[in-house]
């Protein structure tokens, strides 16, 4: 239970609205860990799916009722239709199955548009009303808590409100707590929209909530201005998923609520969670987290301009909103052509490095970094190939683990169409030196195999390390070299590389790909190196 208990309700539709999403496909396994995260986070409803319409929702109500899922937070809900026109609600088979999956609490979806009722349901609005109020009755005597969902209600009240309000009056008279407000279309605004909402409470007086679709880019914003003017019942989807532009973002939301609105509608702890069940609710969904998104993102707090770091070097709060931590997230410099002083002092400080200490050594870090992005080279997401410019800069540098000699790359496309990579790589380490050669299905991964080859038998902290990710990127010219395109411009190739305990980024930068490649993967060696025989900070 929230500190705000029933008073305000944070109500989740992840696992029916989200899932409405191009692109996301949960099984009834996914569906569980999800309601299970949201748990965890503290919500106060998770809406489960449509049982009776969908199998899949249908057996994960099934599978909860059996133990397959317990809440320490959060009321399950079942969402369903209203019984259909000229059809006893005992006798509806839809709204049987909404009593069968034995969820405790229920939500209604209703037309609240009279076209909707008149072209679509092809009925009159009093039989419609009667729709909504026989089963919100039925339900509500069967021991279910019911909200109602007012289907198109902002549409539906510009055109003919007296319609809209008997919906909702219908609603109320059947016993249903919450009658919620749904902007099906997402196109309000947020001024016009807190007038429909303040508008709809002065009238009724009714328990309201707000569910609001994004294609205005405004569920968000528009969710807030519900509640300010008095809305207590939020409906949001996790990240924003949801069909078309997505739903208004349960983290964004919930952000917003509780450090501008100052409504603790989660429990305390639970605030700085929500990064973390971001991110994890969207590893279940297969999809990339959002890096920009408000609050979670990892560039929600990441500051690129010499000015701003220059602020924050001072106080962290003069270019942050609020305190990362507060929502289990980080700040991050950004070092770029476009950084200062500033800026490379902060992220030597990420480093355990004390660039104060050395202004001449800052002075040329600062120099280097504008000079190598001047021709192509990036290191916001090369933090490995920072450091060692840093650490080179203070020479805190050991010798690096090995030396090239030369190295030769074949590529053999045989009669067949079978493409062989052969690469022999000619390096000096452990005062040896050494030849090796390998295959492998493309330049880059013969070099890399032949590299590995010649160094394993002197390293043996090597055989941990592999290459995680790798990309390129095609430069179409730099400042330099502005004339440069097409299959002469200037490659920047990223290398993500790990060991199983963390994971490290480097780049490298040239005309020929797989130099750019060969750079960016001794990067990541000599990284690695510096880790297992760090040199003095």
């Amino acid at each position: 239970m929230t500190p705000l208990g029933d008073s305000f309700h944070v109500y989740d539709t992840t696992l029916r609205d989200g899932a409405q999403r191009e692109g996301i496909t949960y099984s009834v396994t996914d569906k569980l860990a999800v309601a299970r995260l949201l748990d965890s986070l503290g919500v106060g409803f998770v809406e489960g799916g449509w049982p009776g319409a969908l199998p899949k929702d249908t057996e994960f109500f099934a599978r909860a009722a059996a133990g397959d899922l317990t809440l320490k937070h959060a009321q399950l809900v079942a969402f369903g239709s209203t019984r259909k026109a000229g059809v006893r609600v005992e006798e509806d088979a839809q709204v049987r199955a909404l009593l069968d999956s034995r969820a405790p609490v229920v939500t209604l979806v209703a037309k609240s548009d009279r076209r909707h009722i008149e072209k679509a349901l092809r009925t009159d609005v009093a039989e419609n009303c009667a729709m909504v109020r026989d089963t919100v009755r039925f339900l509500v005597d069967e021991g279910r808590r019911v909200f109602l969902d007012a289907e198109h209600f902002f549409d539906g009240f510009a055109f003919d409100p007296d319609t809209s309000l008997r919906v909702l009056e219908s609603a109320a008279e059947g016993g249903a707590d919450v009658v919620v407000l749904c902007d099906t279309n997402g196109g309000q605004l947020p001024l016009g929209l807190a007038e429909t909402v303040a508008d709809v409470v002065a009238r009724t007086g009714f328990r309201v909530g707000i569910h609001c679709q994004d294609d205005t880019s405004c569920a968000v914003a528009n969710t807030l201005a519900a509640v300010q003017a008095g809305a207590t019942h939020v409906q949001c989807t996790a990240n924003g998923y949801g069909e078309r532009a997505g739903n208004a973002d349960l983290f964004a939301v919930v952000g917003n609520l509780v450090t501008k609105l100052g409504l603790q509608v989660l429990p305390h702890e639970s605030l700085a969670e929500l990064t973390r069940v971001s991110h994890a609710l969207a590893e279940i969904a297969n999809i990339a987290p959002d890096t920009h998104q408000a609050y979670v993102g990892s560039s929600a707090f990441a500051h690129k301009a010499g000015l701003h770091a220059s602020a924050i070097k001072v106080d962290p709060e003069l270019y942050n909103h609020i305190d990362p931590g507060t929502v289990g997230n980080d700040m991050r410099v950004l070092v770029t052509e476009m950084a200062g002083r500033a800026s490379l002092e902060l992220k030597g400080r990420e480093f355990g490095i004390d660039l104060a200490r050395r202004p001449d050594a800052l002075t040329n870090a600062v120099r280097r970094v504008k000079e190598l992005e001047a021709g192509g080279w990036s290191f916001e997401a090369a933090d490995a190939s920072l450091e060692l410019l840093m650490r080179d800069e203070l020479s805190e540098l050991d010798a690096p683990p090995f030396r090239l000699e030369s190295y030769r790359v074949v590529l053999d496309h045989q009669q067949d169409g079978t493409i062989v990579s052969e690469a022999t790589v000619k390096v000096h380490v452990a005062g040896e030196r050494v030849i090796a050669t390998a295959e492998g299905n493309g330049p880059v991964h013969a070099l890399d195999a032949a590299l590995r080859k010649a160094l394993l038998p002197h390293l043996s902290w090597l055989d941990a390390v592999e290459l995680n990710d790798y990309k390129v990127r095609i430069l179409p010219g730099t400042r330099r070299n502005p004339a440069e395109h097409g299959t002469d411009a200037v490659t920047r190739v990223l290398v993500e590389s790990t060991d199983g305990e963390r994971e490290w980024t480097t780049v490298g930068v040239h005309g020929n790909i797989v130099e750019a490649s060969w750079l960016a993967l001794c990067d990541a060696l000599a990284h690695k190196a510096m880790r297992v025989s760090p040199s003095p900070a």
